[in-house]
C-alpha cells in the first residue's frame, strides 16, 4: 500500500509540474498582450478554481476543519499561492524563459533546507546529492537549447528578484505545511486555500474584473484563461497536495524541473528547437537525481505533527 501511495505521489506531482510547464507559456503569451493585469489574471484564476473546489466539496462528505487551523491555511493561501503567482505574473515580463528556469531551479535547494528546519527532516549526502545531480543537469539542459526569438530579450534585476521570490515562497509552502496538509482531504484544504487568495486579491483586482469589457476578448485568449483556471489552477493545485502527502517536500519541489523539459519539449515539437545528445544526457541526469532523492531512506521514518 505505501509503495502504491508513492507511485501515485510521483503521478501527481509530474502531470502537475507538466501542466506548469505549458502554463509558462500561456502566462507569456496572456501577459504580453496587455489585456490583462497580473493581478487580474490571478484573480481570475482565484475565483474560478475556488468555485470549482466549493462546487466538488457539496457532493463529498463533509470535514469540519478545526478553527486553530485557520490562520495557519490563511497563510498557506498567501505564500503557496498568491505570493507565488502573483510574483510570476509580474516577474515574465522582466526576464528571458532560459534565466527564469535557471533561478527557478535552485527550488528543490530552498525547500530541502527548509524541510530540513521545518520539519526536522535530515539532509543526507544521498539527498544533496540528488539534489546537486538534477540542477547541474537541468542547467546543462536550459543551456543547450534554443530561446523564441518573441521572448524577452534582456533579463531585469527586477526579474530575477521576483522569481526567487517565486521560488522561496513556494518552497516554504512544500517545506512547511505537509503536516496541515495531510491533516484534511485535498478538496477541503484547497476551497479554503483559494477563498481566502479570492478575498486577498479581490480588492486589488476586482474593480479591473468587473468593468473589462470580457466579450471584446479575442476567443484565443478566452481559451488560454480558461486553460489556466481549469488547467494550471484547478488540476494543478488537486493534484500537488496528492503527491504532498504520499512523498517527502524535497522530492515534491524536484519535480519542478518538469517544467522546462516540458516547454523545452513543446519548442521541438513546433519547429522552435532541436532535439540534440546533449537534451537526452540532461534529461537522464535530472531523472538520476530525482531517484537519488527518492532512494534516501532516513526521511521515511519522519511522523509529521499537526
Amino acid at each position: 500500500m505505501k509503495e502504491k501511495n508513492c507511485v501515485i505521489g510521483h503521478l501527481a506531482c509530474f502531470v502537475a509540474y507538466a501542466i506548469f510547464g505549458l502554463n509558462i507559456v500561456v502566462c507569456k503569451d496572456i501577459t504580453s498582450s496587455h489585456l490583462l493585469s497580473p493581478f487580474a489574471l490571478f484573480a481570475l484564476r482565484s475565483i474560478g478554481a475556488g468555485a470549482l473546489f466549493w462546487l466538488l466539496s457539496f457532493f463529498l462528505p463533509k470535514e469540519k476543519v478545526e478553527k486553530k487551523d485557520y490562520p495557519r491555511i490563511l497563510l498557506a493561501s498567501i505564500l503557496g499561492f498568491f505570493l507565488t503567482q502573483v510574483s510570476f505574473l509580474m516577474a515574465i515580463s522582466d526576464i528571458t524563459p532560459m534565466d527564469c528556469s535557471i533561478v527557478s531551479a535552485l527550488s528543490p535547494v530552498y525547500t530541502m533546507f527548509i524541510a530540513a528546519i521545518a520539519l526536522k527532516e535530515p539532509i543526507t549526502w544521498e539527498k544533496a546529492g540528488g539534489v546537486v545531480v538534477s540542477f547541474c543537469g537541468i542547467v546543462y539542459l536550459i543551456l543547450n537549447s534554443v530561446s523564441s526569438a518573441n521572448g524577452v530579450t534582456q533579463t531585469k534585476p527586477v526579474g530575477v528578484a521576483l522569481i526567487i521570490v517565486n521560488s522561496l515562497c513556494f518552497s516554504l509552502y512544500l517545506g512547511i505545511f505537509k503536516p496541515l496538509i495531510s491533516k484534511y482531504s485535498v478538496v477541503t484544504f484547497m476551497k479554503w486555500i483559494f477563498l481566502f487568495s479570492t478575498l486577498v486579491s479581490f480588492p486589488v483586482a476586482g474593480k479591473e474584473i468587473i468593468h473589462q469589457q470580457w466579450l471584446e476578448l479575442p476567443m484565443n485568449y478566452m481559451l488560454e484563461v480558461g486553460f489556466l483556471i481549469i488547467g494550471a489552477t484547478f488540476i494543478t493545485y488537486f493534484l500537488i497536495p496528492v503527491g504532498q502527502k504520499r512523498i517527502r517536500p524535497t522530492l515534491v519541489s524536484m519535480y519542478s524541473y518538469v517544467q522546462p523539459i516540458v516547454a523545452i519539449t513543446i519548442s521541438i515539437v513546433i519547429g522552435m528547437d532541436t532535439l540534440s545528445w546533449q537534451k537526452v544526457v540532461a534529461a537522464a541526469t535530472v531523472l538520476g537525481g530525482v531517484v537519488l532523492v527518492n532512494n534516501s531512506k532516513s526521511a521515511d521514518k519522519i511522523q509529521y505533527k499537526s
